[in-house]
């Protein structure tokens, strides 16, 4: 893979990790496209995931820094109970990444990866279409049980093509949570998942394994400025309900990814 092509995916990364429309289903379509072949195809998308948790940081800094002043404090506050939620909706993808992790790059690296990132753009779509048609009773904070689900919601989207916003986002919003309250929980929930999974392949020695440091460099930046860019626009989507237009253009991309394996 050359720079050029790394940025192309960095690119695509940043836009979609927080759209609705799957950020790994369009890495490897992008991939397909690109003819890139990668030895360890979870190096690089871990390598740009980073990068968008990054952008998430910068984007909601505000609320992190709150977050972590009021973690500190001896009385327990609204703060700790919020960073309590987000661990507890961060143990289901915990263990599917323990679990499951070799079996996912695996299906990555399969013939027929582009035919699994199509069903799963279609169940995408469904979800959104869901959420948005639904009208639950609004409430005004997350619970530990929505919390819990909204997790199991998040492990889910391990399969390639369910968009892991989409589905944590769609779950929020049925569960009767507000739209921003539920925006800003899904992508401050994967934040401590994925620099997990960035630490132990640096530890492991594996960071750079099947790609050149220039290429994942180029990646990474090319991912955290598109991701910055998609973070603030994604949170004003949401509060506005305009999601249905994601499920009309996932419906779309699932099936020309299932017609283009089987044609």
């Amino acid at each position: 893979m050359d720079t050029l092509q790394a940025i192309l995916l960095g690119i695509v990364q940043g836009i979609t990790e927080f759209l609705p429309v799957s950020s790994s289903g369009h890495l490897q379509i992008a991939k397909e496209v690109l003819g890139v072949q990668l030895e360890e195809n979870l190096t690089f998308d871990v390598a740009l995931h980073a990068a968008t948790v990054l952008s998430t940081i910068v984007v909601l800094w505000s609320e992190v820094w709150r977050l972590l002043k009021g973690l500190f404090s001896r009385r327990f506050n609204e703060e700790q109970a919020y960073v309590l939620k987000l661990v507890l909706s961060m143990i289901p993808i915990g263990i599917v990444g323990f679990l499951l992790k070799d079996r996912i790059n695996d299906l990555l690296n399969a013939p027929y990866i582009l035919a699994v990132v199509g069903a799963m753009l279609l169940v995408t779509a469904a979800l959104l279409a869901f959420a948005y048609y639904a009208k639950p009773r609004q409430k005004e904070t997350i619970s530990y049980r929505d919390a819990l689900i909204i997790g199991l919601a998040q492990a889910c989207a391990a399969m390639p093509g369910l968009s892991r916003s989409g589905s944590t986002i769609a779950t929020g919003l049925l569960l009767g949570n507000k739209k921003a309250a539920v925006a800003q929980f899904s992508f401050l929930m994967v934040l401590a998942p994925i620099l997990g999974e960035t630490l132990l392949q640096a530890t492991s020695g594996d960071l750079t394994a099947g790609i050149a440091a220039g290429p994942l460099i180029a990646g990474f930046l090319a991912s955290f400025i598109t991701g910055c860019l998609a973070c603030k626009f994604m949170i004003e989507v949401v509060k506005r309900g305009k999601l249905i237009w994601f499920a009309v253009y996932c419906t779309v991309a699932g099936l020309v990814s299932i017609t283009s394996y089987f044609c």
